[in-house]
C-alpha cells in the first residue's frame, strides 16, 4: 500500500505536488477549501472566503508562458506568450485533466493542522 501524503490547496503548487506524489507511487490527498482548482489564479467576482486573496479581472501574467509552465506539460503554442488569467486557468484545467489529478482532490474542505484525516 502506498504512503498517503496530504497536500494543502489545489493551486499551482498543489497540482504540481499531486503530480510529483503520483510519479513517486505515493497516494496524495489534496484538501482544497473552494469548489475548484487554481488557487489565487482563480478570479472570483466576490470573495467567497473573506480571508482569501483573489486576482483582479484583467490580470495578465508578467512571466512568459515558457517560464511559468509545468515542465512535463507545455502550454499550447496558440496561447499568447503573456496570458490573461482565464487562459492560465484553462491551462491548469488541461494539466489536471491530462494527469487525472482531480480525483485526488477533496473540494470544499477547510483544514487545520490538527484535524487532517487522510
Amino acid at each position: 500500500m502506498a504512503k498517503r501524503v496530504a497536500v494543502i490547496g489545489g493551486g499551482t503548487s498543489g497540482l504540481a505536488c499531486i503530480k510529483c506524489c503520483l510519479d513517486e507511487s505515493l497516494d496524495p490527498v489534496c484538501f482544497e477549501t473552494s469548489d475548484d482548482i487554481g488557487g489565487l489564479w482563480r478570479f472570483k467576482v466576490r470573495h467567497v472566503y473573506p480571508d482569501r486573496a483573489s486576482i483582479y479581472h484583467s490580470l495578465i501574467i508578467n512571466t512568459s508562458k515558457e517560464m511559468m509552465c509545468f515542465s512535463d506539460f507545455p502550454i499550447p503554442a496558440h496561447f499568447p506568450n503573456y496570458m490573461h488569467n482565464s487562459l492560465i486557468m484553462d491551462y491548469f484545467r488541461m494539466y489536471a485533466d491530462h494527469f487525472q489529478l482531480k480525483r485526488h482532490i477533496r473540494f470544499q474542505v477547510r483544514t487545520e493542522a490538527d484535524t487532517l484525516k487522510l
